[in-house]
């Protein structure tokens, strides 16, 4: 497959799209896209607390080589999430301290990965945003081959170079670069409702006003 930003990095999405983004979580954005769009459940934060919202970049991977992670690293910046594309592979570390300190001096966002990652407490103390599926000590092969900024898929979801990235406790939401301001809008509207929701519960009204009619044809 290839893309327009093929060998180079996407344009960065405005200060405003990512300012909204980081006022809504992951469950909100996935739940307004049709209860879709999140990555597999086992890619998950390094440490509980880490957020991460950017521009995607993306590199296709070789299962347990790095070569071409260390490439996107180097051209990576401020504004871009990394997203890497390594097939599941768990069996060999992708990325570890050292390229997370690389990372996060050029300013990356954060890094997603299809696969493992090791040197977790330095990770952690890092605090750059990496989510994973796992951390395993065996280190990575070094020969490629790969792409990079090309449509890839990272936890069973497709990724475009330019798309939305948004990551929290409970996963990684990709949010395609062409619906992201509608999906926006829908989810700061759930966010409003949810919030009258909570304020309702709080005050005794816990059954939702849907839920009569749904039960109906059970006779409920």
């Amino acid at each position: 497959m290839t893309s327009l930003y093929s060998g180079t990095k996407p344009p960065l999405l405005s200060d405003d799209i990512i300012k909204r983004a980081k006022l809504l979580n992951t469950t909100l954005l996935s739940d307004v896209m049709g209860c879709a769009g999140a990555m597999d459940y086992a890619i998950k934060p390094a440490a509980s607390g880490m957020k991460v919202f950017g521009t995607a970049m993306t590199v296709s991977l070789r299962p347990g080589d790095n070569l071409f992670l260390h490439k996107a690293i180097s051209i990576g910046g401020k504004g871009f999430v990394l997203v890497a594309d390594g097939k599941g592979h768990v069996a060999n570390a992708y990325l570890g301290e050292l390229m997370a300190e690389a990372a996060k001096t050029l300013g990356l966002e954060g890094i997603v990965i299809d696969g493992a990652a090791r040197d977790r407490e330095a990770l952690c103390e890092l605090n750059l945003p990496i989510f994973c599926k796992g951390f395993v000590p065996n280190g990575p092969h070094k020969d490629g081959p790969g792409t990079l900024n090309t449509p890839v898929s990272c936890g069973g979801v497709a990724v475009q170079p330019g798309d939305l990235i948004v990551g929290d406790d409970d996963g990684v939401v990709v949010v395609p670069r062409d619906m992201i301001k509608n999906v926006l809008g829908l989810a700061e509207k759930k966010a409003d409702y949810e919030e009258k929701r909570k304020q309702a519960i709080r005050s005794g009204n816990v059954e939702p006003a849907w839920l009569k009619d749904k039960m109906e044809p059970f006779g409920l």
